[in-house]
């Protein structure tokens, strides 16, 4: 019974591999498909898969996975309906004579209805046309809003409920976006890369070895006093992980190299000793690291850190850089469907809508925490654009405390992606309000707004 089975299993894996040397041109995996009329998200449902990876798929290579079975089967029964033309066939068409023009005739006299009809046309084209780009934005935020009004109907207008409903489907409704701004893009992803050690966790519970160089500073002088000189306002940076989806990210399977210098064409992670911090109004760019030596960091973190020691700060010395795994990269790669829910943010936003606001908070921070190894998100899994993403967040807020401190704000506190707090008068720097650009004042668990008093610290205080 024991052969029997071995040889079954055998005989499979023979099946499949003759399946996969017989499909193994990509052009005719993508005609069989089209000669069908299937989608990409057909094909994906139907052996699944996500969308990116049928397209992956489509691109070049098809690395074993449990799905490849049903995809190759599926191309069989497609190759049965639809064979590939034969040469006689295709140089048969080729052969085909084409339509001969039709000798010219002498225009008919235009009656005064045609005229008006082409004076209407011309109007009509040399009005402004709506761009392709812009028909996509304003068709995936009309899917938005339509999925907010399918909710709170079902909810029977419980705002509450229709949130809760909204945030759970946030993550297949963001793959679904992200797919869609990617249909005509000019680059392609892994979605599955083979990942260096560094990025795989020791156990379920242990992080990777990346440090992401999240901020949990307060100033070395900072005392709350009642009677205190310097008034200090807790501020809020808005949609941080949203403005964090604009960095430099690798788009194919990482590379190791050792040392060099930094490639600024390419993302990923490195190996560094980073320099020595000495500005004690200023929390460090790696966060609050307290070891010393070398650390593995991320692309943001070590772009901020060279910027730093660069001609216009000269704030550092530059990192060593000891070894990296990157891959060549885009600073695009997501804006695309950052500009979408950014655009739907201010609409929800707009209009007072906070059941849209909530819906869209969902998509663009589930995404970001999805890319990992999450069984929520099967379209990507990319560890090291979590990474990435939540350090550009990280960096980002650095930015803004050393502006506010080159302004002549005293920088009291830099907390987690958002947080910050400065004495001074902050609106002379920040228009106040809930847009990207903007900063609001952070308020308790009551909405009162977080307001205290320091005594003077820092230089000039």
């Amino acid at each position: 019974m024991t052969s029997e089975l071995e040889g079954n299993g055998v005989a499979a894996l023979l099946a499949e591999a003759k399946l996969a040397a017989a499909f193994n041109d990509p052009a005719e995996r993508v005609r069989l498909r089209k000669a069908a009329g299937l989608s990409l998200e057909q094909v994906a449902r139907a052996v699944g898969v996500g969308r990116q990876t049928v397209a992956n798929w489509e691109a070049g290579g098809m690395p074993s996975s449990p799905s490849r079975g049903k995809y190759l089967r599926l191309l069989e029964g497609l190759a049965q309906i639809h064979p590939a033309p034969t040469p006689e066939q295709e140089a048969h068409t080729a052969a085909q004579p084409q339509a001969a023009p039709s000798s010219p005739q002498a225009p008919a006299a235009e009656s005064p209805v045609a005229r008006q009809a082409r004076a209407g046309h011309a109007r009509h084209q040399n009005r402004r046309r709506t761009s392709s780009t812009e028909q996509v934005y304003a068709e995936l935020r009309e899917k938005i809003a339509a999925a907010v009004d399918q909710e709170l109907s079902r909810a029977g207008g419980d705002a509450d409920a229709a949130a809760g409903a909204l945030v759970k489907r946030a993550i297949p409704d963001v793959m679904g976006l992200f797919a869609r701004t990617r249909a005509q893009a000019r680059y392609e992803h892994t979605a599955y890369p083979a990942l260096p050690d560094i990025l795989r966790k020791p156990s379920k519970s242990d992080p990777d070895l990346i440090w992401e160089a999240r901020p949990s500073w307060r100033h070395p002088g900072f005392r709350r006093h009642p009677d205190g000189e310097v008034a200090v306002t807790a501020l809020d940076v808005n949609a941080a992980y949203l403005s964090a989806l604009k960095t430099w990210l690798p788009i194919g399977k990482l590379t190791h190299s050792v040392g060099g210098e930094h490639d600024r064409k390419r993302a990923g992670v490195h190996l560094i000793t980073p320099p020595v911090w000495e500005h004690a109004d200023l929390p460090s760019p790696l966060g609050d690291r307290e070891e010393a030596g070398p650390v593995w960091v991320t692309e943001p973190t070590l772009r901020l850190l060279l910027r730093l020691a660069g001609p216009k700060h000269r704030l550092v010395e530059a990192p060593v850089i000891h070894e990296s795994w990157t891959s060549n990269a885009t600073e695009t790669f997501l804006d695309s469907l950052r500009q979408i829910l950014a655009a739907a943010r201010a609409d929800a936003l707009a209009a007072g809508d906070d059941v849209a606001n909530t819906y869209v908070k969902a998509m663009y921070s589930k995404f970001v925490s999805t890319l990992g190894e999450s069984s929520h998100n099967r379209d990507i899994a990319r560890p090291d654009w979590m990474h990435l993403i939540r350090s550009q967040a990280f960096a980002n807020l650095w930015s803004r405390a050393h502006k506010a401190h080159q302004a002549g704000l005293g920088v009291m506190c830099a907390l987690g992606t958002d947080e910050l707090h400065l004495a001074g008068d902050w609106r002379q720097t920040w228009a106040e309000g809930r847009g990207l650009a903007e900063m609001k004042v952070k308020t308790d668990r009551d909405g009162n707004p977080v307001l205290y008093t320091v005594t003077a610290v820092g230089e000039g205080r």
